[in-house]
């Protein structure tokens, strides 16, 4: 496994640290005027959850790991686990359904998701960016009600709350970015 210098994490790296793998989710290069400069790197571990807060001056060394990403399709879930299955192989895999957080209302039936692994062992899932999703519930049009940046409140069909345009409409579909959980467009 290749070793980076502890100035060059970046946000997304998974890293093996202390005998753990590790995600950095957010990472601060600080230079104070007395001393060396080093990023301050907020961790997340990819088996248990737990986050960390680590120092790295550019002089350290730490492992950088490659995930292996296979894309695998939603089958359903089960006594909180969600169970995945390969296309091409048709082995089926569990994962936690807390690994998806606040997201796990936007995994539909059939989705395709992508799913890294480390050698064998399934850590993390990513849902695709964008999201086609049913208006279950919303104030009506109005029209004339054009301002650029008047947003009202809408229920899509997954209970999720969601900002829309005033011109969006109830029963209409709507394409929803699932990292910012936002309105994108219309279907």
């Amino acid at each position: 496994m290749p070793k980076i210098n502890g100035n060059e994490i970046r946000p997304g790296n998974v890293l093996e640290h202390n005998g753990g793998l590790w995600a950095a989710v957010k990472v601060d290069h600080v230079k104070p005027g007395k001393g060396g400069a080093f990023a301050q790197v907020e961790m997340r571990n990819l088996r248990n959850g737990s986050k960390l807060n680590e120092r790295f001056r550019s002089a350290d060394k730490v492992e950088r790991v490659r995930l292996e990403q296979k894309d695998q399709q939603f089958l359903y879930e089960s006594d909180g686990m969600l169970v995945f299955m390969d296309a091409e192989t048709y082995e089926q895999i569990e994962l936690p359904a807390e690994l998806l957080g606040d997201r796990r209302p936007f995994l539909q039936d059939g989705m395709t998701i992508v799913v890294e692994f480390y050698e064998s062992e399934a850590l993390n899932a990513t849902l695709p960016q964008k999201v086609t999703c049913k208006i279950v519930e919303t104030e009506p049009v109005v029209k004339g009600q054009t301002a650029a940046n008047s947003f009202k409140p809408a229920i899509l069909d997954n209970g999720v709350k969601v900002m829309v345009p005033p011109f969006v409409g109830q029963d209409e579909m709507i394409v929803v970015n699932t990292e910012t959980m936002e309105y994108s467009e219309r279907a």
